[in-house]
């Protein structure tokens, strides 16, 4: 079947796929400048980054996503404010992050969980995250994705030549940049869930974009009467049949979690859907392409 389009070039209609790009990463490139700014409410920012109220509920029975939902809707109600995320901590304890509480809704969920589940003074705990860890949870999380990147170019520059790596690592900015955008149209809970998700996608896009340099270095010396952007796009289309499948049965197991899954899941996998997503689109449409115009440009040069 894929035999069929072939003839396709995506070298060609390189800058077809430059403009979805910069569409899809518009809003999430226009919100990272806007938060840097210091504007705030851009992203949904959990309490994981600005900080807030951990309460703890030990209900003294299995906890299973009805519990989970209903410890949700009693705090809510005696709150008025919805919060953050609802998650099972062992398997009779429930703990629900919002952000910052006053007294009087601290008191109010307390009692609201307690009359309805029976609950005495050591059966709950109520801890406050300050606004300083949400900057060093930041701050790591920058490090990180910097230092992930950094190692990255420096693989692939070894392994295959500078611009490849550099169009790699064009890629998967491309791919944050696209989860950002996701996070705040979706408004989707900005926590550290995001950490564990952008260095997963990280991982399986450049993971991807390898798979099809690899087979860009072997066809270099098989069809060495070849212009290099003939080369981009039949070592594209010999691969194209792994990526398609690769990312078919990593979304399967993603859209499981997205249905079956608590709201900390979801919140989870639905960012790794998106990001595998796009991981094989800029594995397939952009870094072999950009790799291409690089070496187009030194020609000309």
């Amino acid at each position: 079947m894929i035999d069929r389009f072939r003839s396709f070039r995506f070298t060609e209609h390189f800058k077809l796929f430059a403009i979805i790009s910069l569409v899809l990463i518009s809003v999430g490139l226009v919100g990272l400048i806007l938060t840097v700014c210091g504007v705030q409410n851009v992203f949904n920012f959990d309490i994981d980054f600005v900080g807030g109220t951990t309460m703890q509920f030990d209900v003294h029975t299995s906890v299973d996503r009805t519990v989970t939902d209903n410890v949700g809707q009693l705090f809510e109600q005696a709150t008025g404010m919805k919060p953050s995320s609802v998650t099972t901590s062992g398997s009779t304890s429930v703990t629900v992050k919002s952000l910052e509480l006053n007294d009087q809704q601290r008191i109010d969920a307390v009692n609201a969980v307690s009359e309805a589940y029976g609950l005495s003074e050591g059966d709950y705990q109520v801890e406050y995250v300050s606004a300083s860890v949400g900057k060093d949870l930041t701050r790591a999380a920058f490090v990180a994705s910097l230092v992930a990147v950094v190692l990255i170019l420096i693989y692939i520059a070894f392994r295959f030549e500078f611009k490849s790596g550099v169009a790699a690592v064009c890629a998967l900015i491309h791919d944050l940049l696209v989860m950002l955008s996701m996070y705040i149209i979706f408004r989707i809970p900005f926590n550290i869930n995001f950490i564990a998700a952008a260095l997963t996608i990280l991982g399986y896009s450049i993971n991807a974009t390898i798979v099809v340099f690899d087979r860009i270095r072997e066809n270099k010396k098989l069809m060495k009467t070849g212009n290099f952007a003939t080369i981009v796009d039949t070592s594209i289309w010999d691969t194209m049949t792994r990526s398609i499948n690769t990312t078919i049965t990593t979304l399967i197991v993603m859209v499981m979690l997205l249905i079956l899954g608590v709201s900390s899941i979801r919140n989870f996998a639905l960012p790794l859907c998106i990001g595998i997503v796009c991981g094989c689109y800029s594995s397939v449409c952009i870094s072999g392409p950009l790799w291409n115009l690089m070496n187009k440009r030194k020609g000309a040069k």
